[in-house]
């Protein structure tokens, strides 16, 4: 059976489609001595190159999803290389053959939190994907406490650079002296949205942590730099969450 390239590179673990997409368009990805283009097919008996190294397919077509949730530091980047030697936080995470880790998403350089990490390109491509939609979960603190005014204006939406935004729900957390914790929901992996949310309304954001992606939760207990990795059980039972959603 022949699919579309992205969708068995994204599989063997290679990125998210839309990175592949980007290496196919730069030229790096050839199928059987010949350059792919967007749209190509393939099968699993095809011989693939990737900056002229031959990717193992066969091994990848068996090979089992596996992710990680992993508790993040501040002051880590969501990248393999960092001109400025700062930690990712990719080093913290288990050594993997014949794959590598893939980042579901970003948290910036001072958000801490669950941060979803798999081998599974494909899977990974869903999760991020918009039509999803899948709730964001932080816990947020300000300098400050919102009227209950900024309250229903920061949930009917307010107009960012790019756009329209809002949150979901919030829940107040309470908080004593300059400080308050709240509770928000976004459906959006826009860049740096919770932080522009509350800046867009005058508060200084002094600590975020995502605390829930989609239905999985930051475990308790699980520590900061600190991985957990699901059953395969768990990772079905999300699969099959993904597929209902697209259904419904």
């Amino acid at each position: 059976m022949r699919e579309k390239i992205q969708k068995i590179l994204a599989h063997a673990g290679l990125g998210s489609r839309r990175h592949i997409e980007t290496l196919i368009s730069a030229g790096r990805i050839k199928i059987n001595g010949r350059l792919a283009t967007i749209g190509d097919r393939m099968s699993y008996q095809d011989r693939i190159f990737v900056d002229d190294r031959e990717i193992k397919l066969r091994k990848s077509q068996t090979q089992k999803t596996r992710l990680l949730i992993y508790h993040k530091l501040v002051g880590e980047l969501c990248t393999r290389n960092d001109p400025e030697n700062r930690p990712t936080i990719f080093e913290r995470l288990p050594t993997i053959r014949n794959s590598r880790w893939i980042n579901i998403g970003r948290l910036d350089f001072n958000t801490s939190g669950l941060l979803l990490i798999t081998n599974d390109g494909e899977l990974a491509n869903q999760l991020m994907h918009p039509r999803q939609s899948i709730e964001r979960e932080y816990a947020v603190r300000i300098r400050g406490e919102a009227t209950p005014e900024q309250i229903l204006q920061l949930k009917k939406g307010v107009y960012l650079e790019d756009g329209r935004a809002n949150f979901v729900d919030i829940l107040d957390a309470g908080g004593a002296g300059t400080n308050h914790w709240y509770h928000v929901i976004v459906k959006e992996g826009r860049n740096r949205l919770v932080r522009r949310l509350w800046e867009k309304l005058g508060f200084t954001v002094s600590r975020l942590i995502r605390v829930r992606f989609g239905s999985i939760s930051l475990p308790k207990g699980l520590r900061r730099g600190q991985f957990v990795e699901l059953t395969q059980e768990e990772i079905v039972k999300l699969q099959n969450e993904l597929k209902s959603d697209r259904s419904s």
